[in-house]
């Protein structure tokens, strides 16, 4: 086998890897799951997040794309950041609320293979799925990181089983991350970030403000407030985005009214002119 067959292996193990711990999380949610294993699930979806993050930059890097490999990272998708995350937060939060709880957990789940399904359909149309600066949606691994930080930060700060007063409001945060991710709200990819002394000054408060979290609250609590800090970006990127594509459409409006008022008025000039 030459080298370059195998470089076309090595981004989709680290796909593979993803999905083991997606697997591997499932089985320590089975059951009558104890906190520790609900935490220790939590941790293996985290570890899938940057397997899944390595694969894309890794067959870049070895300039070997491939459909097939877009095919198998949705997949494992759809299990490590779908199935897995919603079982998590079913047996962690929602179990108690009965069939409420069910159906928030597989809201979560379908929303998430609804994305997928959107995304690769707009990657079919265009070869950056529609733009290279901008997810449409909440992608899915970063609305399981927000699930799976909530478990993390819980269980790593006050540890044993979630407060009743807790369910409903974690309800209401699985089905808001479900309907982000089938929403239009753009967050941005990162991409086209390029190493500036504003960008650096940016990453550096950032880092500033999870040190000061971390010393303050508590160090799991880094994770809640990142997540939270990227979701707020693209709502409010979002809306700045939609004010101005209203204000550019009535600023045309104008300008078409404009326009026709200008030759209304040519053409009475110009009767006047024969008479």
């Amino acid at each position: 086998m030459k080298l370059r067959d195998l470089m076309f292996v090595l981004p989709n193990l680290f796909t593979v890897s993803s999905i083991f711990c997606g697997f591997y999380a499932m089985t320590l949610c089975t059951g009558e799951a104890s906190p520790t294993q609900l935490y220790q699930a939590a941790l293996a979806i985290f570890f899938g997040i940057f397997f899944d993050g390595f694969d894309g930059r890794v067959a870049r890097l070895t300039k070997t794309q491939s459909l097939f490999g877009q095919e198998l990272d949705s997949l494992a998708d759809v299990v490590t950041f779908g199935a897995a995350p919603s079982l998590l937060i079913y047996k962690w939060a929602l179990q108690p609320l009965g069939v409420v709880g069910l159906f928030g957990a597989f809201c979560f789940a379908a929303c998430g293979a609804l994305r997928l399904a959107r995304f690769n359909v707009l990657a079919i149309r265009s070869p950056t799925g529609g733009s290279s600066r901008f997810f449409v949606g909440m992608p899915i691994p970063f609305a399981a990181c927000g699930l799976v930080s909530m478990v993390i930060a819980f269980q790593a700060a006050r540890g044993g089983a979630v407060p009743e007063t807790w369910r409903w409001p974690v309800f209401g945060v699985v089905v808001f991350l479900a309907l982000l991710m089938v929403s239009t709200v753009r967050y941005r990819t990162f991409k086209d970030l390029k190493l500036s002394k504003k960008s650096m000054l940016v990453l550096a408060f950032i880092l500033l403000g999870g040190v000061i979290i971390a010393t303050r609250i508590h160090p799991a609590s880094v994770i809640v407030a990142y997540f939270f800090l990227y979701l707020v970006s693209g709502l409010v990127e979002s809306a700045v985005l939609l004010r101005k594509y209203f204000v550019e459409k009535k600023a045309a409006a104008l300008a078409a009214v404009i326009d026709e008022d200008d030759e209304e008025e040519d053409d009475g000039v110009d009767e006047q002119e024969v008479l």
